[in-house]
């Protein structure tokens, strides 16, 4: 948080000069740090007009006119329960892939992480809202969702009746309508991942063979200074029951190195861990401490060559594994997901397989948004080449339930603004 933090307030500076040229000039600080440092910034910025959080930015139209009405600042960095689902825009596809966002915040306080103090503790949006919005992309064309949360299988939200919804049961919800036939989640936490969510992986095809599941380290003893509330043993664990499940799943994770107390023989477990679990790829960093959380009080006492040291050896086995996993793929047959043409030849078309490999083929422009089977033919360091065996036509893909039945039940408002559910 440290370099974003200065990042802002150098950009600050810059914008002073316009400030004092137009003195009508609304400036914002909008985000992350803006939640963190409030009236901070105005002490140090006090040309700065606007400060809002992450759960307020769909209030920054009415905090415009406020300015403008009474020349007054407004900062407003509150964590408004469920209000800003109430105020997103109509969903609007943009290619085959979207993002749905279904809850903000987290309850877990890992010590590194200021999530809890940015943007608040965990709000579940409610799951007709969810579908309505998924039902709305599926009819522009959307094939693959995306659902989102910084802790996505702790969504607790509200069903029609008032009844409180699993995030197993919002996967098998989402999956039932027709053209949704790819979907993943991003990110989760392994307190969170319970058996009726490894269910999901036996009976629902729709749900993508790849997960990534963060473990952040494969110490129990570093895990505990984290405060991550799992052990090493119980992460592996939930991987055995995902490939009881779901042989072919692969899986992905992120990795803090360096972390405070962080010795050697601690490093070695992760890479044991990474060895045992046998990652196909990661998001890795060297610790860096974020001001307001547990883990920036602690001594960072790991030298810095150490954690260069060790990132570079970790980042390095995980892309040793994650070539072998694609050199696995060599004459498989993959489904893939055709989004566009290809970045390096436009007269080839491009796709991506459920675990986020990029794979360039030969195909025809009416394939852009539809399922191919394509054989994998060569592996390259980033990508893959196939050849196209089978098309959408040919797959028999499932057909539970229209988006337009899903919309036309789902909840409206009615004349009052009131919230209706038509089942």
């Amino acid at each position: 948080m440290r370099r974003p933090r200065k990042k802002v307030f150098h950009q600050l500076g810059r914008w002073k000069l316009l400030k004092e040229k137009n003195p009508d000039l609304i400036i914002g600080v909008g985000g992350c740090v803006a939640s963190q440092e409030g009236d901070h910034i105005r002490q140090r910025a006090h040309y700065v007009d606007i400060i809002f959080g992450p759960q307020t930015l769909h209030r920054l139209p009415e905090m415009i006119n406020s300015v403008r009405g009474n020349r007054s600042p407004v900062v407003d960095i509150s964590f408004p329960e469920i209000e800003k689902f109430d105020r997103l825009p109509e969903p609007r596809a943009e290619g085959p892939t979207a993002f749905v966002s279904i809850m903000e915040g987290c309850n877990k306080y890992c010590t590194y992480c200021v999530v809890p103090y940015t943007r608040g503790e965990e709000v579940s949006r409610p799951c007709d809202d969810i579908l309505f919005e998924i039902a709305q992309l599926a009819a522009q064309g959307v094939r693959e969702v995306n659902l989102l949360g910084q802790n996505v299988n702790a969504w607790r939200g509200e069903n029609y009746d008032g009844t409180t919804g699993s995030f197993a049961d919002l996967l098998r919800l989402v999956a039932a309508i027709d053209g949704i036939d790819r979907i993943r989640f991003t990110t989760s936490h392994p307190i969170e991942f319970t058996d009726d969510i490894i269910d999901v992986y036996r009976d629902t095809p729709e749900l993508v063979s790849f997960l990534h599941l963060p473990v952040q380290s494969g110490s129990d003893r570093v895990l505990n200074l984290m405060g991550r509330t799992h052990t090493a043993l119980e992460y592996k664990a939930i991987i055995r029951k995902l490939r009881e499940a779901r042989p072919d799943i692969q899986i992905s994770s992120d990795f803090i190195v360096g972390f405070p107390g962080e010795t050697t023989e601690d490093f070695e477990k992760t890479m044991k861990l990474i060895a045992d679990v046998n990652f196909d790829m990661s998001y890795s960093f060297i610790f860096s401490a974020r001001p307001g959380t547990p883990a920036a009080d602690m001594v960072d006492d790991v030298p810095e060559a150490d954690k260069k040291q060790r990132l570079y050896i970790l980042q390095e086995r995980i892309n040793q594994q994650a070539m072998a996993w694609s050199r696995r793929m060599l004459g498989t047959v993959q489904r893939i997901l055709v989004e566009g043409t290809s970045r390096k030849n436009i007269m080839e078309l491009s796709g991506r397989t459920e675990n986020n490999r990029v794979v360039n083929f030969e195909g025809t422009p009416d394939l852009v948004g539809k399922f191919v089977d394509v054989e994998i033919v060569d592996v390259y360091t980033n990508s893959l080449r196939g050849k196209i065996v089978r098309t959408e036509a040919e797959m028999g893909l499932r057909i539970a339930e229209s988006p337009e039945s899903v919309i036309a039940r789902t909840r409206k408002e009615n004349d009052l603004g009131v919230g209706i559910y038509q089942p």
